[in-house]
């Protein structure tokens, strides 16, 4: 029981009840939060992307752009595009999910390390590795451990392999 007075100066006279069911109460509360809580999330992921940023494009320097070209093509069956009108030293290529690398033929490289790669997903990872090894194209693990997968802490399993230009490519069974 909730009371509430409204007689002057405190008085008693005019005394007001309010029967409060406790367990509609909870449940009112229990709503509101849930709300609330939802709301927040809400607004919170809208402004972690707030701009609505997506992936278009990786561009990496090639020294050799016909080599680059049909590995990029025949070996991970990317699907060449136009390149915009840009010059004949520029080739683009298009993933399944219309990100796209753009391969610039160079003379300089930067220098390679596992640590810095591109990642691609796949459904059909063994059948990856078995094209690979068909291919006589080496790939490995994270620690470099020759035709296998490691496993990551997240449970997505992985192989690394490289580009004409020593740039490192992992593919992976994990999905966005």
């Amino acid at each position: 029981m909730l009371y509430y007075y409204c007689g002057k100066n405190g008085s008693k006279e005019n005394k007001m009840y309010f029967h409060v069911d406790s367990k509609k109460f909870s449940y009112m509360r229990t709503r509101y939060i849930l709300i609330f809580t939802l709301l927040f999330m809400a607004i919170s992921n809208a402004q972690s992307n707030q701009f609505q940023l997506n992936k278009d494009h990786d561009a990496i320097q090639v020294k050799d752009l016909k080599a680059s070209a049909k590995f990029y093509g025949d070996v991970l069956g990317l699907k060449e595009i136009p390149n915009g009108g840009l010059p004949a030293h520029i080739r683009w290529f298009q993933l399944g999910n219309a990100v796209q690398i753009h391969l610039i033929e160079s003379d300089s490289i930067p220098e390679n390390q596992k640590g810095v790669h591109m990642a691609l997903n796949t459904n059909n990872l063994q059948e990856v590795m078995k094209f690979l090894k068909e291919k006589d194209i080496h790939f490995e693990n994270w620690t470099g451990e020759v035709e296998t997968t490691n496993t990551r802490p997240d449970g997505i399993k992985q192989i690394y392999l490289q580009d004409p230009d020593g740039y490192w490519i992992e593919i992976n069974d994990g999905s966005l």
